[in-house]
């Protein structure tokens, strides 16, 4: 054989086994995978599940699972009650079931949409504002019954409606100022 049969055979042995291996690429790239290459954010109460199949995919998602936590309490009581007059049996059974919030406030029911309900703080002000306002009125009546109404009670005639007046006026007063000095203890 001579030198030009040699090298068209090399050089057709050559393009040969490129074609071949660029066909195999090829055929491996146009190649589709079976569920999409999807990056879900993750974090500490996320979960994902994914479905697929040669004829579909489905994806259930959750950015805040579990959203609410449970906490669970039981309670059994039998006793046997002995007396004087006789005694009984008492049965009973409790059973409790609380949710929390990850805040770790205690899920009263219903759902919140954004800018409704009440935060923590606020309904513990709102809470603090009450019992203030209760011991204040409390506290001004007080006062009012003890240096207000002797004061008035000798009034001819009108003696005891201004008495009543001096008690209402003194529970209202003590009520503002209790409101006052419970919002500044309370940082409300």
């Amino acid at each position: 054989m001579n030198f030009f049969k040699w090298t068209a055979l090399g050089v057709g042995g050559v393009v040969a086994v490129a074609h071949i291996g660029v066909l195999g690429h090829i055929i491996n790239a146009t190649k589709v995978p079976e569920a999409p290459v999807i990056n879900f954010p993750g974090g500490d109460y996320s979960s994902y599940k994914i479905e697929a199949g040669k004829e579909g995919y489905s994806i259930e998602y959750r950015a805040n699972d579990p959203a609410i936590l449970e906490s669970q309490k039981s309670l059994s009581l039998d006793k046997t009650k002995r007396g004087l007059f006789g005694g009984g049996n008492e049965s009973r059974r409790e059973w409790r079931r609380d949710q929390y919030t990850m805040e770790g406030t205690r899920n009263l029911g219903g759902a919140v949409a954004d800018g409704e309900g009440k935060s923590a703080k606020e309904i513990e002000c709102i809470v603090a504002d009450a019992g203030a306002r209760s011991q204040g009125a409390i506290a001004g009546s007080s006062i009012a019954a003890g240096v207000g109404v002797p004061a008035v009670i000798g009034i001819p005639y009108v003696g005891w409606l201004a008495a009543g007046w001096v008690s209402l006026l003194g529970g209202r007063i003590g009520s503002a100022a209790g409101s006052t000095v419970g919002s500044m203890l309370n940082d409300c």
